[in-house]
């Protein structure tokens, strides 16, 4: 019995260790670690994304408190970005219609 088990755990740990080397294998080729280098992009902009939103909700809490509200005049300290991004999404849509591939 008890070479059978050792027989069996030895097994098990060869399997183990085959799949464990198998996935490390793979996670250095190009294409790995291209995948994990986007991964790392997609993760590192949506916390961007969120710190930044996060920012913009806290100057509103603020200026509310401080009664400070959203007069034309005063600047918003915090740019959450939605603006740039719809000032440039305009932008490329206007570009692409005055394209001549466009007509």
């Amino acid at each position: 019995m008890s070479r059978v088990f050792w027989f069996a755990a030895g097994a098990a740990s060869g399997v183990y260790g085959l799949v464990k080397v198998k996935r490390t294998a793979r996670n250095f080729t190009p294409d790995g670690v291209a995948a994990r280098v986007a991964a790392w992009n997609v993760g590192a902009r949506m916390f961007r994304d969120e710190v930044v939103s996060g920012m913009a909700d806290k100057e509103e809490q603020l200026r509310a408190q401080l009664s400070l509200g959203q007069a034309e005049d005063s600047p918003r300290l915090i740019d959450d970005g939605r603006s740039t991004r719809d000032a440039r999404a305009t932008g490329a849509a206007a570009a692409a219609s005055d394209s001549p591939r466009a007509s």
